[in-house]
């Protein structure tokens, strides 16, 4: 642990009773007076890519037209108010959203009659987002607890164009033809099902005073979950919400990580740099306390190769890497952020990874995160998930078969290392 590692708990204790100022629309009047918002479910989003073997299909550049898409997402905290908000940040026209339902599902697309509630933007069931803007919606009185799922239902009669989408949802995402927002059965939506979530960014919630602002977990693959299983809600940042919930302390958890992502390169299947979009897709989102960030195997480990078409993969120094750490770290104190610096896990015979060059540059951006005493706390996963017999690799039982990716059970061990990090 660094020496700044034993702030933390007193950074998040003032955070916790002097939040940051919010914009005034970002607050509603509950039983205990005005009561933030918090976001309680995200998803980072990036251009829209054709599916493919590894990734699989996507709708995102066909887009929708006369078209509903159902949704369902596990929110991290309870409320007695909700609020969805939409993306349209890679679209190349106004997004045209006809309506949109939220219900309480039973399983997959079937959804528990008379739960299903119309949702408004400014008090109209329609709404245009603009092109590279977002909307977000009206509080819906639907009180949720916390780890309860919700469906969301869109509607799109038009064209949408491209879609925004996050393509790693790990998610049964629901399409059908024709309006079916208020459509409980899950017969109306057989036969078309994606991994991938669209246009729906983010689900904030508000009114309870069990839920006092968010966790961002901000980074890669690793934190977007990938090697986990899909539709068990066993990423990392998921069971982190798990732990919190289950310890009684009072924060959400927001996932923004994007599989792919770079910290110092943008790519077009895999997201903006990371020094870029940390503003918006983590100390950005509605209610943020706390920001943990996992980020740079894929600079080490793309350095150098061309462009196979989602982007170059420049050769990148320790040096140019620590500086971008250090972007984050600044920009989330300018925010009253508290920021959680997490080493990057061994990779040792991980292809396209490992070679002695990448396993320096690794070594040596650790040793910052560890000792560097820059960010707030340090969760050392590279020695946490390391197999005892060779420091360099991943511990067999937390390998998801790649020597790259963690498995159910080495995402149990990072979320209950970050959860120690946290009170």
């Amino acid at each position: 642990m660094s020496n700044s590692a034993g702030r933390i708990l007193p950074v998040l204790t003032a955070l916790l009773l002097l939040a940051p100022a919010v914009p005034a629309n970002a607050t509603t009047t509950g039983r205990d007076g005005p009561v933030g918002w918090s976001t309680a479910w995200s998803a980072a989003h990036h251009h829209p890519v054709p599916g493919n073997d590894w990734d699989g299909p996507n709708w995102s550049v066909p887009g929708f037209a006369d078209q509903s898409v159902r949704q369902v997402v596990r929110v991290s905290a309870a409320g007695s108010l909700i609020r969805i908000r939409l993306s349209n940040r890679y679209g190349n026209q106004p997004l045209r959203l006809t309506g949109a339902t939220v219900g309480r599902p039973i399983s997959g697309a079937a959804v528990r009659p008379g739960t299903l509630l119309p949702v408004t933007f400014e008090r109209r069931l329609s709404t245009t987002v603009p092109a590279g803007a977002e909307a977000t919606s009206d509080p819906v009185r639907l009180p949720v607890r916390a780890l309860e799922a919700l469906t969301v239902t869109l509607y799109f009669a038009g064209p949408t164009g491209p879609a925004t989408f996050h393509q790693g949802g790990l998610t049964s995402t629901y399409r059908s033809t024709g309006d079916h927002r208020f459509d409980h059965r899950a017969a109306a939506f057989t036969g078309e099902t994606s991994q991938s979530w669209y246009h729906l960014a983010g689900v904030d919630v508000a009114g309870s005073p069990r839920t006092r602002g968010t966790v961002v977990t901000f980074g890669d693959s690793q934190t977007d979950g990938y090697g986990s299983t899909p539709g068990a809600d066993n990423r990392y940042p998921d069971q982190l919400a798990e732990r919190l919930v289950a310890t009684g302390r009072p924060l959400a958890v927001a996932n923004a990580g994007i599989s792919g992502n770079k910290l110092l390169a943008d790519s077009p299947c895999y997201g903006e740099q990371g020094v870029t979009r940390f503003r918006r897709d983590a100390l950005g989102l509605p209610g943020v306390r706390v920001a943990v960030v996992l980020i740079g195997i894929n600079d080490i480990g793309g350095g150098g190769y061309p462009d196979f078409g989602c982007g170059a993969s420049p050769v990148v120094t320790a040096a140019q890497l620590i500086d971008g750490h250090r972007a984050l770290i600044r920009a989330a104190r300018a925010d009253r952020v508290a920021v959680v610096g997490v080493t990057m896990p061994p990779m040792k015979n991980a292809v396209g990874y490992d070679t002695a060059q990448n396993e320096m540059l690794r070594d040596e951006v650790n040793r910052w995160i560890r000792g560097g005493g820059e960010y707030d706390a340090v969760v050392d996963l590279d020695r946490i998930l390391a197999d005892p017999t060779d420091p360099d690799a991943l511990r067999p039982a937390y390998d998801h078969g790649d020597h790259l990716h963690l498995n159910d059970a080495g995402a149990t061990v990072a979320a209950a290392a970050v959860a120690a990090r946290i009170r």
